[in-house]
């Protein structure tokens, strides 16, 4: 195996590869400015020697007017330090760095995620877009209501950048979203009522599913997916979903850029830089990861400042290279078992929690 990728190493403390959560943790809900442009941070880099002195891109996030970092802080892996004061730097040191994209969600762990990044942004709210997601899982737009205020009062703000429902991940979701009186509605209620500039949705099964959910002609201004060098060729949002994001000028944003576990770093199939290189090249308007140490934030620096994009012909050479072990989703567990469902959409789902299951 090791023979045929040829690629071991680049620091598997990289990206969240050595500290990453454990598969039954994932499953615990891992996924996925005032109307001004953000600007790249002109702090010096975090004090690691190597860093690039150049900014982060910005780049358009779909027909919004708005520009946001090309690397973005995700959610989950903030809930993960025992230290509530390390998360807590980690996102100011993100922001210090130039990245200006908040990811978050009302049920990461339990609404810690969420918690800590608005003590984070005391006196930086204006310096990031702010993204959280509603968990209603098929429930009414009541239920979607009152998660809002609850990620409002979690988060210290008055209002949130980009509001996405989460989790696209069961056969009748789309259904159930758009049934009179659900979540999709509360989504529009938000926007009219000021709390929420932005709406979108959030997903990692199946293409199909993001799909259907574009099928509604809901106005939606960014979709979140999985985006990595074995997407390219499996069960593929690449290819499916991000072609008609771009007809339609809606923002993409790409997650899960070394598949959600770091196990395609961990085993050698690809290096950090490769898998994070490729997902940022792709046409994104952010690329979303985890980063629950101050090692793994410093090291994704070192790749988005100044960051210089793979040609076509390198993303391609590195997707036909991976093809072979992407082609039974070894790497990419989201989209062929139950181990990245939330513990919320399980309950409503009604399937057995992951503390419950034998994974």
């Amino acid at each position: 195996f090791l023979q045929t990728t040829g690629r071991v190493g680049m620091g598997l403390l990289a990206a969240g590869v050595a500290a990453g959560p454990p598969a039954q943790a994932q499953a615990q809900n891992q996924g996925e400015s005032t109307g001004s442009q953000l600007h790249a941070s002109s702090a010096p880099p975090a004090k690691d020697g190597d860093i690039p002195s150049e900014p982060i891109p910005l780049r358009e996030f779909g027909k919004t007017g708005v520009k946001v970092s090309a690397l973005g802080l995700g959610g989950f892996h903030i809930g993960i330090p025992k230290d509530e004061a390390l998360a807590i730097r980690i996102i100011q040191e993100a922001i210090d760095n130039g990245i200006t994209f908040m990811d978050n969600c009302w049920d990461y762990h339990m609404g810690v995620s969420e918690e800590r990044m608005g003590k984070a942004l005391r006196g930086r709210r204006d310096q990031v877009f702010l993204m959280t997601k509603v968990c209603t899982h098929g429930r009414d737009a009541k239920v979607g209501m009152k998660q809002l205020e609850d990620s409002l009062r979690r988060l210290r703000t008055d209002y949130i950048d980009l509001w996405q429902i989460h989790e696209v991940a069961y056969h009748n979701d789309p259904k159930l979203h758009f049934a009179p009186g659900g979540v999709a509605e509360a989504l529009l209620k938000a926007r009219e009522q000021g709390k929420v500039r932005f709406l979108g949705f959030t997903g990692h099964k199946h293409p199909d599913l993001h799909l259907e959910m574009l099928s509604h002609d809901f106005p939606f201004d960014a979709v979140q997916m999985p985006l990595n060098p074995f997407d390219g060729t499996f069960l593929s949002f690449e290819q499916n979903v991000l072609p008609e994001l771009r007809r339609r000028g809606i923002a993409p944003i790409g997650m899960k850029p070394l598949g959600g576990t770091g196990d395609m770093v961990r085993q050698g199939a690809v290096t950090v830089e490769e898998a994070l290189r490729y997902a940022m090249s792709l046409p994104v308007a952010v690329t979303v990861t985890g980063m629950e140490s101050l090692e793994v934030l410093r090291q994704n620096l070192r790749i988005a400042r100044g960051f210089r994009p793979m040609s076509p012909e390198e993303m391609e050479a590195l997707r036909q290279r991976v093809a072979p072990l992407a082609a039974d989703g070894r790497f990419e567990l989201f989209k062929t078992s139950a181990l990245f469902e939330g513990d919320v959409g399980r309950k409503q789902h009604g399937f057995p929690l992951a503390k419950d299951m034998d994974l």
